[in-house]
């Protein structure tokens, strides 16, 4: 067999748990990635070369679209109530993000945090999460993919799986054996970025100063600073940047000294913008920092990530266990690379408001004219807060088809059902949201290993009063929706199951009764 690299495996020296599905990095995109696979009910194993979570802070931000999702699966609970922040903003120019939403906002949760919930939850549900593991070859063939990594005491761990997903970060190992290159722009210009403890400066909220930019802002002790010299181009670097120089270059566009406090991190990010041609490549798919690479201009790029891998998950799912229907795995690449290009093309956009020097200054002075206006802040704020997604399905003049159902609550006659529980279990989900007598069980009967059944009556003028039935898929994005009559509010929903979810399954009808949900808020 021979590698992505061309080099020859040698011979396993540890045994490797069994698993049609491989992820490669353990990181918040992975993590989450390898729990969908798990609630879908395939196996994976997950290998890191860290040995456990990151102790960095790094992205501190989650918007509403990621925590909306969080919630579909159960998990802000265990999260708590993180920080709030109502406003956020555009290449440094306020905004405010308030949205029709169940979590609008910035929430302000630690990298570190959402490592250890994802992991916590990808380890109780069954996935093989291995660290201390550097992925050194790879190779796919006509039945599935070969893996190699080896460990910090030079023994090597062979791995084999139907499939793989590199979720590895921005310096993929596995895009490079793969032999995936990046299109777009280079890093011509940084942020040099730090934590710091022991500092006593003034808040900074994207400072624009006569040399440079500068943001700072202190919570339970440590400061975050953040500074970009105008005219200064990325420095080549093999690690992240020292202190003194991250305490120089402040200096230098502030005045303020901070070469007395303790770094607790450094770091440094440029403004390249970047994203795969195709984020699948035979057997080997991609999913966050992987697959895009971009400056993460207000938290954008770890929920992007995260999105993807709720996008994937259910879907290479069904793929492992051989319930796909044709095309379904091919759906992530259109779905997700088509929102990470307009991600991208807004946070190169911001980055050039953010970064750019006094030449900036007009187009700022417009932008921030342009905020003023109620629907250009709206749009904005959708898309940064990633509740503006439409795939390809929202074609047409159906106006929830393609978009996520929007977190509401059910009246089911036994106690109110809030809608993203509902999607816990990780299947699709059938609602039927019409008064009287239905034959929805006959409907989803051939779906049910798939597909869940509910039933409600949406509140009078809320975002699904007029809705008469949905067909949801996994990630929470609408499917099918039904018509406005008794006599067609069944129509295509078979043919909207069968694009989904696959064939119906031989089963009598009376097993839907056993699927339905009816449980109350807070369930």
């Amino acid at each position: 067999m021979t590698t992505g690299n061309g080099t020859q495996p040698g011979a396993a020296t540890a045994p490797a748990p069994a698993a049609p599905v491989i992820v490669v990095g353990a990181g918040p995109v992975g993590l989450l990635l390898a729990g969908e696979l798990r609630l879908g009910g395939s196996r994976v194993v997950v290998v890191d070369d860290r040995p456990g979570p990151t102790t960095e802070s790094r992205a501190s931000t989650l918007h509403a679209r990621t925590m909306e999702i969080l919630d579909s699966r159960g998990l802000l609970a265990e999260l708590g109530v993180p920080a709030n922040e109502p406003h956020g903003h555009y290449g440094g120019l306020p905004l405010d993000l308030s949205l029709p939403s169940s979590h609008p906002g910035q929430w302000k949760v630690s990298q570190t945090r959402t490592e250890e919930l994802l992991q916590r939850r990808a380890r109780a549900l069954g996935a093989d999460v291995l660290r201390g593991l550097r992925v050194r070859a790879l190779a796919q063939d006509a039945t599935g993919v070969s893996v190699e990594a080896e460990a910090a005491d030079g023994s090597v761990l062979r791995l084999r799986g139907r499939l793989l997903v590199g979720c590895d970060g921005e310096h993929s190992t596995v895009r490079r054996l793969v032999g995936a290159d990046l299109a777009g722009r280079g890093a011509g210009r940084e942020m040099l970025r730090a934590d710091v403890r022991g500092v006593r400066i003034e808040n900074r909220r994207f400072q624009r100063l006569p040399g440079g930019l500068a943001v700072a802002a202190t919570r339970e002790g440590v400061t975050r600073v953040m500074v970009h010299e105008f005219g200064s181009t990325v420095r080549p670097r093999s690690g992240p940047p020292g202190f003194e120089e991250v305490a120089a270059v402040w200096k230098r566009v502030t005045g303020d000294d901070i070469s007395g406090g303790t770094p607790l991190w450094l770091n440094s990010f440029g403004d390249a913008n970047r994203q795969l041609t195709r984020y699948r490549h035979g057997r080997v798919l991609f999913a966050g920092d992987a697959a895009h690479q971009q400056m993460p201009v207000g938290g954008q790029a770890l929920n992007l990530g995260l999105q993807d891998a709720f996008n994937l998950g259910w879907k290479l799912a069904l793929e492992a266990g051989g319930r796909a229907p044709e095309g379904l795995l091919d759906s992530y690449h259109r779905e997700r690379h088509e929102t990470g290009r307009r991600v991208l093309a807004n946070i190169r956009a911001q980055s050039d408001l953010l970064l750019g020097g006094p030449e900036a200054e007009p187009l700022r002075a417009l932008c921030g004219e342009l905020l003023a206006l109620a629907p250009v802040r709206e749009h904005l704020a959708a898309a940064i807060a990633g509740l503006d997604i439409r795939y390809e399905d929202g074609a047409g003049e159906t106006p929830m088809l393609g978009r996520r159902l929007p977190p509401s609550v059910l009246d089911t006659g036994a106690g109110e059902v809030w809608t993203p529980a509902l999607l816990r279990s990780g299947r699709g989900l059938l609602l039927d949201l019409a008064p009287g007598a239905t034959t929805a069980a006959a409907v989803v009967a051939g779906w049910t290993d798939r597909v869940v059944l509910a039933r409600g009556r949406p509140r009078p003028g809320g975002a699904l009063s007029s809705a008469t039935a949905l067909l949801v898929r996994p990630d929470g994005h609408v499917a099918w929706v039904g018509g406005g009559t008794a006599a067609d509010r069944w129509a295509g929903a078979h043919d909207a199951l069968r694009r989904w979810f696959g064939p119906a399954a031989r089963r009598k009808a009376s097993a839907a009764k056993g699927q339905e949900i009816t449980a109350p808020i807070g369930t």
